[in-house]
């Protein structure tokens, strides 16, 4: 057993040595950058304990670099964590009993960890019962927990809020702590989450290969729209304009949740561009809405909601390719990756895989410092060069809470993204995009 925590510790070593190019130097050390938090002083943890990581909605290509992050950290806390426990689809395993020992893992479990996309734990969508609170803790007790830590988004930090106001009443002692995950990065209180980056640079190598597909056959193919997740919250969506050499450059069209949608402007818009170019990419999110708040998408079949009673929509790009047709007589077509957006692990930022697992240390070192109700953020020092470090954050401000593009990311027309956005958004997607030969333009 010796040796094989030692391989692990020495894989958490290399991985924290990659992420100090990224990190703040000020992660060193007991405090390892995390700013106080406003809900008090840590409590005092009594003894040793265990420790249970779960994960929760969607996946993401770096969920289990977060992961891999906690389990190095837990390891390396001999003198506070005992055995390491994953809850298997996340909250549903505490009701149902179901946890995995992550501390008897052989050493490549460890190492193919941050390679590996989607939720290796399992993930789940489940909101939980008033009565099941108390539930989930007896199957804490029986197991010592001591730690319990939570990677997920926003529904995903209520559960862990109300998990940790559960074991107050109950006079349990439990330090909780939230990892924060969402492609949507929507959380508020930090300045990007985990799992965006990659989400980010997937979009933008997207965008910038369906560009050279729709110009290449545009004599046949005149319009496409690429329809984009990101929930409530234009971030996805306005990741497209990342692979842009030059303002003009496609997407031509990006519209955003934040901006109410008219279907005449949209029109008005394509026909404009499609005289100037010839062809007309688009993105929109899958979200977008009219003035009267009426998503352009269509609801349909039995599961028109998830648990947390987010509305489940298909057919956004659909509709408007329909629109270009019936009013502009123009072939359109839409792209719409869907679930494969989330988890595209070749397209993985190694920013994003750094700070997914600097924010997984971080969550431990919190936790057996005595912090509980809080959540990991990622704060931003400078952008040139780029530098982030961790932060946190109460969990009462944090969950069931969402975070928009801000009007100086938007365009004034309300059709496009702005520099400041680009400015924002480029530091998260790692390595340099390609760049493409053209025949038709300057340059």
């Amino acid at each position: 057993m010796g040796a094989r925590i030692c391989l692990c510790l020495r894989y958490a070593i290399i991985c924290s040595t990659r992420g100090a190019r990224a990190l703040s130097t000020r992660q060193r050390g007991q405090s390892a950058g995390i700013q106080a938090h406003e809900g008090g002083p840590a409590r005092t943890v009594a003894a040793k304990g265990n420790l249970a990581v779960g994960q929760s909605g969607g996946p993401t290509a770096v969920i289990n670099c977060s992961l891999a992050g906690i389990l190095a950290e837990a390891l390396a806390q001999e003198a506070r964590v005992g055995e390491i426990y994953g809850l298997v689809h996340g909250i549903e395993g505490a009701l149902r009993g179901e946890l995995v020992d992550l501390r008897r893992r052989p050493p490549e479990f460890l190492a193919h960890l941050c390679q590996t996309p989607a939720a290796v734990l399992g993930s789940c969508r489940y909101k939980l019962r008033p009565e099941e609170y108390l539930q989930v803790l007896e199957t804490l007790r029986a197991h010592n927990v001591r730690y319990f830590l939570y990677i997920g988004g926003n529904d995903s930090m209520d559960t862990s809020q109300r998990i940790a106001e559960a074991a107050q009443a109950a006079g349990y002692d439990l330090f909780v702590v939230g990892v924060p995950k969402t492609v949507d990065n929507d959380l508020p209180c930090t300045d990007h989450t985990p799992g965006y980056g990659s989400i980010a640079r997937y979009w933008a190598l997207h965008a910038m290969e369906a560009a050279r597909d729709l110009e290449a056959m545009r004599r046949y193919d005149q319009i496409k729209i690429l329809e984009t997740m990101g929930r409530n919250a234009g971030w996805v969506a306005a990741s497209t304009a990342l692979g842009r050499c030059l303002p003009d450059d496609p997407p031509h069209l990006i519209y955003v949740p934040e901006r109410p949608f008219d279907q005449e402007c949209f029109l008005s818009d394509v026909e404009e561009v499609y005289r100037r170019h010839g062809y007309v990419l688009v993105t929109v999110a899958e979200t977008i809405r009219d003035g009267t708040g009426r998503p352009i998408g269509r609801a349909e079949g039995a599961f028109t909601r998830d648990a947390f009673g987010h509305a489940v929509l298909e057919g956004t790009a659909q509709t408007l390719c329909r629109l270009v047709e019936q009013h502009l007589k123009l072939k359109a077509r839409f792209n719409k990756p869907g679930t494969a957006q989330r988890v595209a692990a070749h397209c993985a930022s190694e920013v994003d895989r750094r700070e997914a697992y600097e924010a997984g240390r971080a969550a431990v070192r919190l936790a057996v410092s005595g912090q509980s109700g809080v959540m990991v953020t990622l704060v931003r020092e400078s952008d040139e060069p780029y530098r982030c470090t961790t932060g946190v954050a109460p969990l009462q401000t944090v969950a069931n809470a969402e975070r928009r593009l801000p009007d100086e990311f938007i365009a004034p027309a309300g059709n496009n993204v702005t520099e400041a956005f680009l400015r924002y958004a480029r530091p998260l997607i790692g390595a340099p995009l390609p760049v493409h030969a053209h025949l038709w333009r300057p340059g």
